[in-house]
């Protein structure tokens, strides 16, 4: 048997934990005992199967289809993390997701979206297990590299979009994040700005090796990382604008923002208008994604822009691999930075910041310093 469902009871994923509960196991080692996984001792998989039927189950389809060569589905997970709670209506998440469900649409594959807590990541092998997708196509690692690292350890076809990290066993796709940061910071420099605040959370692998970047310009053009002028902003919209109002508050030495997000970047845009501060005379600002939007704002968004087709494209070919049993690959994305008015300045013309709220006396940073 694979993945079981009630005849009682429609809702097979509460049943699952049900036997989980009552078996003392995970959700997935139910999942791999059911499907009859060698993974599983016999004693433990005797006890949940015998639950299995005193709960009168029955075979789910998915699992005969997989079995059958017959699914054409592949999971696109978004881990839902308990700190950062960045919603599937994010701009930059809608673009990736309408791009997969065009490129597995294109090679005959149907697309299944779900939402996992950051506490059951974990949970996803079940969907292989039972048959229900072909393979998994994971958005963000954000803090659970480990787990990810887990699951393709036991077998599981995955993909990630996210950054490479050190012991990584699993297909990841990327943008060069370094590369990004070291752009965007490079241009604000080349804008005769020099207090360049970076706004990004640098606990997240992908926001931390922006973060290189925008030190590796720093210290290239002989300038001190000023531990002052970073700010761990959230992605997700609400909480970034309280960071923001917070930041701007306390905070006034400053003459561009280098925003690890277009979100953040058009939130800061917006605060630094209301507070008589103009884009980009006082304060140069650059984002990250290039999203439709980006061009759409008043002012336009420099930003840098990640080739989300290619990088759609890019993972299903890498979940489909990992599904054949091929050895875990790394693509890296051209990452470029696409100039427009929120930057457009001339050295010659850098006017002195106001100031937004009360000064703050920025903090003496030492070259090379690391978060």
């Amino acid at each position: 048997m694979a993945v079981m469902r009630s005849e009682k009871r429609p809702n097979t994923r509460m049943q699952m934990i049900d036997i989980a509960r009552m078996a003392g196991v995970s959700v997935s080692t139910v999942s791999r005992a059911l499907a009859g996984s060698d993974l599983v001792n016999d004693a433990t998989r005797k006890k949940i199967v015998d639950l299995a039927k005193s709960l009168r189950f029955s075979a789910n389809v998915g699992a005969q289809n997989l079995r059958r060569g017959q699914s054409q589905t592949i999971a696109v997970v978004l881990p839902k993390s308990n700190a950062d709670q960045q919603p599937v209506s994010d701009p930059f998440f809608i673009s990736l997701l309408g791009e997969l469900a065009d490129a597995l649409t294109s090679r005959g594959y149907d697309m299944l979206l779900t939402r996992v807590n950051e506490d059951h990541i974990d949970d996803v092998e079940g969907l292989v297990v039972s048959g229900r997708a072909l393979g998994i196509v994971v958005i963000g690692q954000w803090l659970h590299h480990y787990v990810l690292t887990g699951l393709a350890a036991r077998g599981v076809p995955i993909a990630v979009w996210g950054a490479t990290l050190p012991g990584s066993n699993y297909f990841t796709v990327g943008g060069d994040n370094r590369l990004g940061g070291k752009l965007a910071t490079e241009h604000l420099i080349a804008c005769g700005r020099r207090r360049i605040m970076f706004l990004g959370d640098t606990r997240l692998p992908e926001v931390a090796l922006r973060f290189e970047g925008y030190r590796d310009a720093l210290i290239g053009a002989g300038y001190l990382v000023n531990p002052g002028l970073t700010a761990a902003v959230p992605f997700e919209g609400k909480a970034a604008r309280r960071s923001l109002e917070d930041l701007f508050d306390h905070t006034a030495d400053f003459d561009a923002l280098f925003a690890c997000s277009d979100l953040i970047a058009m939130t800061a845009n917006g605060l630094l208008n209301a507070r008589g501060l103009r884009v980009p005379d006082d304060v140069c600002v650059v984002g990250y994604d290039d999203l439709s939007l980006a061009s759409q704002v008043h002012p336009t968004l420099t930003s840098v822009r990640q080739p989300l087709a290619a990088a759609a494209q890019a993972l299903v070919d890498a979940v489909l691999a990992a599904r054949e049993g091929k050895a875990p690959a790394l693509v890296v994305l051209e990452t470029t930075l696409i100039q427009r008015e929120s930057s457009q300045l001339a050295a010659s013309g850098v006017n002195k910041p106001k100031v937004a709220a009360r000064s703050a006396k920025s903090a003496k940073g030492t070259k090379g310093a690391k978060r």
